[in-house]
């Protein structure tokens, strides 16, 4: 029994949504700076956002995230784009925390479109708190110290293509491999860690058609590939009224389907909100998914403003 709560640990730490380690958002199409720096070259405002979500409400010890991101465009011809974000994913007893800064160029195919590579790179901090967990055995010397931490470098690039209709985009936000809780820890042995964060590959599209002078129709998709776990798949369909109000609906695979809303205040501030109902059995243990994002832009000059972009 000595490892059965090590095993619970690790399990509900790094085995989020079937093997998923990074977090995941259903308004994506809205939070593409966290997962592909090359997004903010595309940017021609400077730009914050905020979004928070509780994954699986009223479940114990259920996954919560928080991010904050803030991008702005540089020089006169705004081919350079910086950025800089912040995400914190708790989980149970596990707490991680990234501090990320983003750097983009950007190169103009046409009169309306460009083509941006980002790279990013930050620090990870890490760590499992043992006094919230139930202890099997209070005297068991492997968890004496109370908190396992760990600091981590992140490196990781982005491409994005967009104009001002569509985006692509092909991401690895974090080339370095993270290791945590090394079994040599327990018994000395020379067995790899038990704990591995794998490569996240990510890759994003998006279209807007109009339906009408009034109605916009947006698909969006998002892939996320990480070894030893299955393809993720996303798929979005959002309608846009009058440049204000934001309808959809979201499909997870063989995980959650969501239902979006969004409003657009003014030129420069938008809020959205998302729910996320469960196809797996652990909507009988939750309540379902909800988040909620701000995204504000500030224009220099607001004759440039024709109308709030959808992505």
């Amino acid at each position: 029994m000595k490892h059965y709560l090590l095993f619970l640990l690790v399990f509900v730490s790094v085995n989020l949504s079937f093997s998923q380690q990074d977090p995941q958002y259903t308004q994506y199409m809205y939070n593409t700076q966290v997962v592909n720096s090359g997004y903010i070259g595309s940017k021609d405002a400077l730009g914050l956002g905020l979004l928070y979500r509780t994954q699986w409400a009223g479940f114990d010890g259920a996954p919560n995230t928080g991010t904050f991101t803030f991008n702005s465009p540089l020089g006169e011809l705004k081919r350079n784009a910086i950025g800089f974000s912040i995400v914190n994913d708790r989980i149970g007893p596990a707490n991680e925390t990234n501090f990320v800064i983003d750097y983009a160029y950007s190169i103009l195919v046409s009169n309306t479109s460009k083509i941006s590579f980002g790279v990013k790179g930050g620090l990870n901090f890490f760590n499992i708190d043992y006094n919230k967990l139930n202890m099997y055995d209070e005297s068991d010397w492997q968890f004496d110290d109370g908190v396992y931490k760990k600091l981590q470098p992140q490196v990781g690039v982005g491409m994005y293509y967009n104009t001002d209709r569509m985006y692509l985009g092909l991401s690895v936000p974090n080339f370095l491999r993270s290791e945590h809780y090394n079994s040599g820890n327990v018994d000395n042995s020379n067995e790899d860690a038990i704990a591995i964060e794998r490569l996240h590959y990510f890759f994003i599209a998006g279209y807007v058609f109009d339906l009408s002078e009034n109605v916009k129709f947006k698909p969006a998709t998002m892939l996320k590939w990480v070894s030893g776990s299955p393809l993720q798949a996303d798929v979005s369909a959002n309608f846009l009224f009058n440049d204000k109000f934001t309808l959809g609906a979201a499909y997870r695979w063989d995980a959650a389907v969501s239902a979006l809303a969004g409003f657009q205040i003014n030129n420069q501030f938008f809020i959205g909100m998302g729910y996320d109902f469960q196809t797996s059995d652990i909507e009988k243990y939750s309540n379902g998914s909800y988040e909620l994002i701000l995204r504000f832009d500030v224009f220099n000059k607001t004759e440039r403003i024709l109308t709030p972009r959808f992505f």
